[in-house]
């Protein structure tokens, strides 16, 4: 809980710390991949870093979190908490660590601001930082716990037991234990991390959704698009009989636990935590109303198109629309179309819950959309793999 003489000297300096986060950010991981360049070759995404992505996400964290200690919103910020807990906690990051971000964030924070950072403001953006940071080392000391794992130690290496292509740019995996035993238990729509070796020596890291059914315990499946490095080396140098280091299962996006109509919406590569609600909606034998959206560039590139209208077949009361950018000219069905992803026609349920995946652009698209049909921002649930912009008003 911050004092009151924090709030006031946060409220009075926000616009001013806000304004510089574009060199704030891009400074504090200079610094601190000098200090430890083992970060970036083992933890961050070193892609995300060159495009200016990650600080972008960092700042938007910050500044969010800042907000919300001056306007409180409590399902706000448990939207923030969440999120990055659940990405934390896959990353396998522990409490040591908040202090070497603090060192090299302050220390940035000097630099960029000099002398108008007085003792004053700088003790009450420390103040703020920890503040967060303890939030989110408790939240995660609980995933852990609720995962029965030692904080940090999520990491396993599991033997590739098949591997099928799910579209010319997409490659499905099998994971197993060596020795045959079950695996831990995930909720449809959670992802695990994948850490592989690169030929410059980097162990970088990726998420990818848990596709098959939550209850086959003995294996895990998830689907890989051909994009960035740590995909492009699954594509070219994993296959059967070789071994993964993967993380525990985590993530937020799980089905809402009420039998309520559901709205699965997703976009290329982002049909596989839809594939892992599907798959849970088929098992389950709960009855509730879905309607599964999807688009993609054309049907030939579409990962998992069986797959996705043969789980959408076996519910009862399911029905899916598509839309695709190009080769749909010889389609005649009313549930597939061409351009973008348009909710127009699309009956909503009254008490809807929508679940999106795909790209931030797609999901703020289609957020947008749906607040536009009066659906309450807290009934809007979203997975994205890169690092979002949390300053938006997008929900979880």
């Amino acid at each position: 809980m911050l004092s009151q003489a924090t709030r006031e000297t946060v409220a009075a300096t926000l616009p001013a710390v806000e304004g510089a986060l574009g060199e704030i950010t891009p400074n504090f991981y200079n610094r601190m991949f000098t200090a430890h360049p083992e970060l970036l070759d083992n933890l961050f995404n070193r892609s995300h870093q060159q495009s200016g992505e990650q600080p972008l996400a960092l700042a938007g964290s910050i500044a969010a979190y800042a907000h919300l200690q001056l306007e409180p919103d409590l399902r706000r910020q448990r939207f923030i908490i969440d999120r990055i807990a659940h990405k934390h906690a896959s990353l396998g990051v522990t409490r040591d660590q908040y202090a070497v971000v603090h060192e090299h964030l302050f220390g940035a924070i000097v630099e960029v601001l000099g002398a108008a950072v007085t003792p004053e403001v700088a003790n009450a953006w420390d103040e703020l930082y920890w503040d967060m940071a303890d939030v989110l080392i408790r939240e995660e000391a609980d995933l852990y716990a609720a995962a029965g794992v030692e904080p940090g130690q999520v990491w396993r290496d599991l033997l590739v037991t098949g591997r099928t292509q799910a579209s010319p740019d997409t490659v499905s995996f099998v994971l197993a234990r060596p020795d045959g035993a079950e695996l831990p238990t995930f909720h449809p729509g959670q992802y695990i991390s994948v850490q592989v070796p690169l030929a410059d020596g980097a162990h970088q890291i990726r998420q990818y959704s848990l596709t098959g059914p939550a209850d086959r315990r003995a294996e895990w499946t998830f689907s890989v698009k051909l994009a960035g490095e740590v995909s492009a080396h699954l594509h070219e140098h994993v296959f059967e009989g070789d071994t993964l280091h993967v993380s525990t299962p985590f993530g937020d996006l799980v089905l809402p636990d009420d039998d309520s109509p559901l709205l699965l919406a997703s976009a290329g590569i982002g049909c596989t935590p839809v594939i892992g609600l599907l798959n849970a909606l088929g098992a389950n034998g709960r009855q509730r109303q879905v309607t599964v959206l999807h688009a993609d560039r054309s049907r030939a590139r579409q990962p998992h198109r069986g797959q996705l209208a043969s789980l959408v077949e076996n519910l009862d009361d399911a029905r899916l629309y598509q839309w695709y950018e190009q080769g749909v000219e010889h389609v005649n069905s009313d549930d597939v179309r061409v351009g973008q992803m348009s909710l127009d026609g699309i009956e909503l349920a009254d008490g809807v819950h929508a679940m999106l995946c795909g790209p931030a652009g797609f999901m703020g698209a289609v957020r947008e959309q749906l607040l536009a049909r009066d659906i309450p921002e807290d009934r809007i649930h979203y997975e994205t793999f890169g690092p979002e912009l949390l300053r938006t008003g997008s929900s979880r």
